[in-house]
């Protein structure tokens, strides 16, 4: 594997940590969102007023099925 971080095993993780060059998947934040949209992608979990995240699970299983 590459130099990028684990992700870890459960939690909530941010969308720096998700898209490349950072995370494991290589699309654009505009194709990420569209994604959502579109029900491609999971949908995110508000955390605070300014803090969306994604479940590491939900990450994990759209990894697993090769839909990045």
């Amino acid at each position: 594997m590459s130099n990028q971080p684990e992700l870890p095993a459960t939690g909530f993780i941010r969308l720096s940590s998700i898209l490349a060059p950072a995370g494991p998947i290589p699309v654009s934040k505009s194709t990420w969102w569209a994604g959502i949209k579109d029900g491609r992608f999971p949908r995110p979990v508000k955390l605070g007023p300014r803090i969306t995240a994604w479940r590491v699970e939900d990450i994990r299983a759209l990894i697993e099925n090769g839909a990045a």
